[in-house]
């Protein structure tokens, strides 16, 4: 939601390219040879089929699947915890709304290959950017960088992410920034 508005500034000056990655296979129980995208049902683990239904909706239409993905994140982080991951009537009434041909997406679920796509996207970001939580921002010139935020103010959505971005995007000697808690929040919310 934070960068729907930082992408309204920039317009075509910033590129985001959303790929999918699993909280549920970062932190399984079961070992290393547990895949979560290799589960027999989808809808199992607390949120896999949201990526694949994500991943059904890339292939779509560009502005659909941005409006799609606002929405869910929207749904899942705006507040009201309305939404279960898992849920795909809910998780479809959102594509719907946001202008994707259901029956079109509910094929793209069902096929293995798009589940396998959300493998691919996880695995390249563990391998290739050690990428262990969300939101991780990969950017062109090379750096990467977990941010664990609360959502700006709107006046303040701009500021935070070039102040984010500089420091982060191409600075070789960026290691990590935490804050003391408690009092962190304090003052955030």
């Amino acid at each position: 939601m934070w960068l729907d508005r930082v992408k309204r500034e920039y317009g075509d000056g910033l590129q985001i390219i959303w790929k999918s990655f699993s909280l549920e296979q970062m932190n399984n129980h079961e070992g290393p040879d547990y895949k979560v995208w290799e589960q027999e049902d989808i809808a199992a683990p607390r949120s896999l089929l949201s990526l694949v239904v994500g991943e059904a909706a890339r292939g779509q239409d560009t502005a659909a699947f941005e409006r799609f993905h606002l929405a869910l994140l929207t749904a899942r982080h705006g507040g009201n915890w309305r939404i279960a991951l898992n849920d795909l009537g809910a998780i479809l009434d959102i594509a719907g709304e946001a202008g994707l041909d259901i029956e079109a997406l509910k094929r793209a679920v069902e096929d293995p290959a798009t589940v396998a796509q959300v493998g691919r996207d996880h695995t390249e970001a563990v391998e290739q950017h050690g990428v262990f939580g969300t939101p991780t921002f990969v950017f062109e010139v090379g750096g990467a960088a977990y941010l664990k935020t609360f959502i700006p103010p709107e006046a303040e959505s701009l500021a935070f992410f070039e102040n984010f971005a500089g420091m982060t995007a191409s600075s070789a000697y960026f290691g990590e920034l935490k804050r003391p808690q408690p009092p962190w929040p304090k003052g955030a919310i």
